[in-house]
């Protein structure tokens, strides 16, 4: 019996980042011989065990025959004689495919230092393509390592691709999907992880919801970028710098959901796109079956995001009754997501990086200064009921007015705000997509639209 340290335990210290798992495969052993030396078996599909004092897991060397479809779709066979060599051969990656013996030598047959150093990530063998969740954990790895360098194998790539083409995506479970999502979130770069599953032309079959908002145009006035997936992943890129909460940077992910669903007679403009997006944001949610804590807060920043834009638009009234609407007197930490995600927003638009917007700033020293409205205050004149509620609200009102006397006219005026990015053509290389040539009649929807909003561009910001 011999045991090596494998995956990414071995890669990780190759890469000189810390890992703390730390997985090993074991040869030469039967389930029968691990039970006797006290490990703990914990594996239906085939043996893994946990070290009876390190609780480290072990797994005995297999290969594996596909006999199926999907990512379950497979015989295995973990007999005394498979090899190491045969079981670093079912690996999805080369750079996973290197173990360790216990005197610390590499075991590598398939040059996975060579790929370390060369930062590619390639397939180990053309059995790829059997499994489907290869594509997302790929995917995965290059939004992880996309900042060390690494790239994915073109030859890799074309599998994906094969794969994607297959349908076996559809295969995969909704948990494993929204697992390898929300590990993506945590990367360092989540957005490559999107970008990846669309060059791979996996994630329209993934995530239809984020596939569907490449190609539609923005006002090029404030979206000099032009396709809303591009900016969908500037602000995911954006807002990944400024904080690593996977709730967080999912919300960003999907606040412009709604620009998916505008039709396209109104392009490029997207003045409802906040209220169209709740549909789309709670199909994804209930298919990937994403946890409530998830859903709740981005159901919060795609319905009321673009509310930061024209946060001064009625007085106190619309700050407040934002803080309402955000549930911010039970849900405080809700507020400074919600903020950061309405700055990312703002600063996810090419040209726009660099750009002030000290909004979020006044919003949350707003905040501040309407928490100090407590209800004893009111009860004690007597106030009762949705008396009490409403004395707190027009307190909040007052005591926001009176601050905002305090911020600057350009602030105030959205004069900051609106300041187109600074830009001339020969920098802007996108091209806006082609317009729907259908000749479509008006219908409700536009007439609504015409009649309750005022079409100019210097209201561009509803389409933020």
């Amino acid at each position: 019996m011999k045991i090596y340290l494998v995956g990414g335990a071995v890669r990780d210290e190759l890469l000189d980042i810390k890992n703390a798992d730390k997985d090993y495969v074991v040869t030469g052993a039967t389930p029968e011989q691990m039970l006797e030396l006290g490990y703990t078996q914990v594996g239906k599909d085939f043996p893994v065990f946990l070290h009876p004092k390190t609780h480290e897991e072990y797994a005995l060397a297999r290969t594996e025959t596909k006999n199926g479809t999907g990512y379950t779709g497979f015989i295995c066979d973990f007999s005394k004689t498979v090899t190491l060599e045969e079981d670093l051969l079912r690996r999805d990656l080369t750079i996973n495919a290197i173990a360790k013996d216990q005197d610390g030598n590499y075991i590598d047959p398939y040059k996975g230092t060579e790929d370390i150093k060369n930062r590619v990530l390639r397939h180990v063998s053309d059995a790829f393509v059997e499994d489907p969740l290869r594509v997302l954990r790929v995917a995965r790895f290059y939004a992880r390592f996309y900042h060390l360098g690494f790239t994915v194998a073109p030859e890799t790539m074309e599998l994906m691709r094969q794969i994607a083409k297959s349908g076996e995506l559809e295969t995969l479970t909704a948990e494993r999907v929204f697992m390898e999502l929300e590990k993506a979130l945590k990367t360092k770069d989540p957005d490559k992880f999107i970008l990846c599953l669309r060059e791979a032309g996996a994630l329209k079959y993934v995530l239809p919801e984020i596939d569907k908002l490449f190609g539609i145009p923005g006002p090029k006035r404030w979206h000099p970028e032009i396709d809303s997936g591009i900016h969908t992943c500037m602000t995911l890129h954006m807002i990944s710098e400024k904080t690593d909460c996977p709730v967080t940077r999912f919300a960003m992910l999907c606040h412009d959901l709604g620009k998916g669903e505008t039709p396209t007679v109104l392009w490029p403009h997207h003045r409802l796109h906040n209220e169209l997006g709740l549909k789309p944001l709670k199909c994804l949610c209930q298919r990937l079956h994403v946890p409530s804590a998830y859903e709740q807060f981005a159901i919060k920043v795609v319905k009321y995001h673009s509310v930061m834009h024209h946060l001064y638009k009625s007085g106190g009234k619309t700050v407040v009754s934002l803080f309402d609407n955000l549930d911010a007197w039970r849900r405080e930490e809700w507020v400074k997501p919600f903020a950061l995600c309405c700055k990312c927003d703002f600063l996810g638009r090419l040209g726009f990086e660099n750009r002030d917007f000290s909004r979020t700033d006044y919003f949350l020293e707003m905040f501040d200064i309407c928490k100090t409205v407590k209800a004893k205050e009111f009860v004690d004149q007597g106030f009762k009921g949705p008396q009490i509620g409403q004395k707190m609200y027009e307190k909040r009102v007052m005591l926001v007015e009176e601050y905002m006397k305090s911020i600057p006219e350009d602030e105030l005026n959205d004069k900051n705000n609106e300041k187109p990015a600074a830009l001339t053509e020969d920098n802007i290389t996108l091209e806006r997509k082609a317009q729907n040539s259908k000749k479509n009649k008006m219908g409700f929807f536009k007439k609504r639209l015409s009649s309750d909003l005022n079409f100019t561009e210097t209201e561009g910001d509803y389409d933020l």
